[in-house]
């Protein structure tokens, strides 16, 4: 039994997913530590110290306790029911970017149908979630939040969803401005020998985070409204 659940958007197996999980030294598939590469003089073990117990990743419903009646099996089917209703989302171009303070893949142009997806996906599922803990409210409260977004956390579990959702797949914790553009010069070449042009969201997986923090992939689901 995992102790949270999330619904995230992850790579099709490929070179693509194993440098990346390579990269984080963790593979959420597979549920096993992986070597980091060797790139450059970067220390990539402490780059990629916050986001590896995800995986490679990108959120769309955030990680969730489930509701008392909520258990995995009422989850899998729920998940697979919403993924008949849903069309994939096909090229969405990416880049690396830094923005905020860390690294990640961010698409290029705008992005309607992925950010009407990740909305659906946040309300129609929102009756597994349980409430949040008030500590977790707090923690989340003191990083600063707008007030559109304390109602998002107040309402769906997540500030950063509906009007404040981005798509983002992470590659780092946060780092300094210096550090952050010397990463993203040396890791650059070794993206682009992996990226593809563009992503497919053609897939949604059910995540469960272990008593250990680490979050295993589940099982995907193929969108196929």
């Amino acid at each position: 039994m995992f102790e949270r659940y999330a619904v995230f958007y992850t790579a099709p197996p490929g070179a693509f997913a194993d440098f990346c999980a390579s990269w984080l030294g963790w593979d959420s598939r597979a549920g096993a530590y992986i070597p980091h590469p060797n790139i450059g003089d970067l220390d990539v073990a402490t780059l990629t110290a916050v986001p590896r117990k995800y995986g490679f990743h990108g959120t769309l419903k955030a990680p969730f306790r489930p509701a008392q009646n909520a258990g995995e099996a009422v989850l899998r089917d729920a998940i697979a029911a919403f993924a008949k209703t849903a069309a994939p989302i096909e090229n969405l171009p990416m880049a690396l970017q830094l923005h905020r303070g860390f690294i990640a893949l961010r698409p290029t142009g705008e992005t309607p149908a992925l950010n009407k997806l990740a909305n659906r996906i946040v309300t129609d599922l929102d009756s597994f979630r349980a409430a949040a803990p008030p500590e977790e409210l707090a923690r989340r409260r003191a990083a600063g939040l707008t007030p559109r977004q304390d109602h998002n956390m107040m309402t769906w579990g997540y500030p950063y969803v509906l009007e404040d959702f981005h798509f983002h797949l992470t590659l780092t914790g946060r780092l300094d401005d210096a550090i952050g553009a010397h990463v993203m010069d040396v890791l650059r070449p070794h993206m682009e020998h992996v990226l593809p042009h563009a992503i497919s969201v053609d897939h949604i997986a059910l995540m469960g985070q272990a008593s250990d923090g680490m979050f295993h992939e589940i099982h995907r689901y193929a969108l196929t409204g």
